[in-house]
């Protein structure tokens, strides 16, 4: 049976870790002297509130988490902290409705980037920075975040951290739980740091650099500023993002092997040539297509294509570019990355280039069985057989991934047209932030009902979790002793 007990214990401790963001956020407002301070405190107190009563009100018997626990605690976590990081934005009257602050606060966490925020400069600083924080915490996963500062958990992480991290393949990187969730986010903490200077030298003050950094490195794409990157129309800020999202985009443990001087590593790893392949092939062909068709100069072409390629690919969602207004070849490609995403073990969503690499690898195989059918062919991935059972995994996440686009897509066509119903959908399960149609990289999703916001939310979350964890606790197998 799940361990009720033992779950609230760990949800009041990560409800604790949001409380210190709200006083964080506090300060922010304090320093530049606005009005949401008070939001903020009132929020900080109510969640602590919480948090005591679900540390304890309820005395821990077992502290053992079985798989189910893990996964249960993955998909209420996430819920639970968009329903308390609503909070500021009710309180202070920034966003008072809640399905607008909820699909705000959700789209934070889960790093996808779409807002509905008309005029982004209205709100105060701290709000601002609430919006980047949150995704900065979502970024390597909340549940992360328990692993590194409260080790006392033990070897019991292990199903949370397999659970959070999205992507179906983990290595030896991947298992040592608490020494890697503070190794993952030295790691983070670092490059977000020095994305933070670069941008700085480039003209950006040090809260608006912040906030980019924060956004960039958790692939989420929220900016201090509607007109997103496109603001600051800086060919050295905009190449200094589309570095950074590309770095967020690759596989962490491969970086860790980089950062160890293990270079080599990174450059033999399957996954990241394709994954750099595609960014370099689609970027090229885009670019050229650009400048062909007399949209810039040869420069301004391959910089916007780039920029529009890796943003999308990486799920990050900033906009140097209103594409809408691009060739429809241009576009078909960047509709067509919306499904695919970066590298597993990232802070992307999508399908993930992984994924994609060898479900194409399993189709080649087949047709070399029906020419050999006595011959005994694996997919190999590095070198290595896969195992089958993981094969059928990725088979049926696709078939899953499909599934619920489909369904999603069917659902918000009863409310808008089917181009925006379509790439709402996507870019919520892909996390990527904009789409097309009225939710396109110039707009956003303020003219969506309220229902449909609550909807995507979910979309949102069902993507971040990577479907199989959120969708198993509604199978009646989860529940049984």
């Amino acid at each position: 049976m799940i361990n009720f007990r033992y779950i609230l214990n760990i949800l009041g401790k990560l409800l604790l870790v949001e409380s210190a963001a709200f006083l964080l956020c506090m300060g922010v407002a304090m320093i530049y002297g606005e009005d949401d301070a008070n939001a903020f405190l009132i929020s900080a107190g109510i969640t602590l509130v919480a948090a005591c009563i679900l540390i304890f009100s309820v005395k821990v018997k077992d502290r053992v988490l079985a798989k189910r626990d893990g996964y249960f605690i993955v998909s209420c976590i996430w819920i639970l902290f968009t329903v308390f990081g609503s909070l500021p934005f009710m309180i202070s009257g920034y966003i008072p409705s809640f399905p607008d602050a909820f699909f705000e606060v959700m789209s934070g966490f889960t790093t996808t980037g779409s807002s509905i925020l008309n005029e982004v400069e209205a709100l105060p600083h701290a709000s601002l920075f609430w919006r980047s924080l949150t995704q900065w915490m979502g970024g390597l996963g909340i549940v992360v975040i328990l692993l590194a500062i409260l080790p006392s958990l033990g070897i019991e992480g292990r199903d949370l951290y397999v659970a959070e991290v999205p992507g179906p393949m983990h290595d030896k990187f991947s298992y040592t739980f608490n020494s890697t969730a503070i190794r993952m986010y030295i790691l983070y903490v670092g490059l977000t740091a020095a994305e933070t200077v670069m941008l700085m030298f480039g003209g950006m003050s040090f809260f608006d650099a912040i906030c980019h950094s924060f956004a960039c490195m958790a692939t989420g794409g929220y900016s201090t500023k509607t007109e997103s990157l496109a603001y600051w129309d800086s060919p050295y800020i905009q190449y200094v993002i589309t570095v950074f999202m590309f770095i967020g985009g690759t596989n962490y443990a491969l970086l860790y092997s980089l950062f160890k001087g293990k270079a080599m590593q990174l450059f033999k790893d399957e996954e990241f040539r394709l994954y750099t392949g595609i960014t370099v092939t689609v970027s090229l062909v885009i670019a050229g297509v650009l400048y062909f068709g007399g949209y810039s100069g040869l420069e301004k072409s391959i910089r916007d294509a780039f920029f529009q390629v890796v943003t999308i690919l990486t799920t990050t969602g900033f906009a140097s570019a209103d594409y809408l207004y691009w060739p429809f070849v241009a576009q078909m490609l960047l509709f067509v990355l919306l499904f695919i995403g970066g590298s597993a073990g990232s802070t992307v969503g999508g399908i993930k280039c992984v994924r994609i690499l060898l479900l194409f690898k399993n189709a080649f195989n087949e047709l070399k069985r029906i020419i050999h059918p006595n011959g005994v062919i694996n997919v190999k991935y590095n070198g290595k057989s896969v195992r089958p059972e993981l094969l059928s995994s990725i088979m049926s996440f696709f078939c899953m991934y499909m599934f619920t686009f489909v369904i999603g897509s069917i659902v918000m066509s009863c409310f808008t047209d089917i181009v925006t119903a379509t790439s709402a959908v996507i870019t919520c399960l892909s996390n990527v932030g904009p789409g097309f149609g009225d939710v396109g990289p110039m707009s956003n999703f303020s003219s969506l009902n309220g229902f449909c916001k609550i909807f995507l939310s979910f979309i949102m979350l069902v993507g971040r979790l990577e479907l199989f964890t959120f969708f198993v606790i509604f199978t009646s197998t989860f529940w049984k002793r």
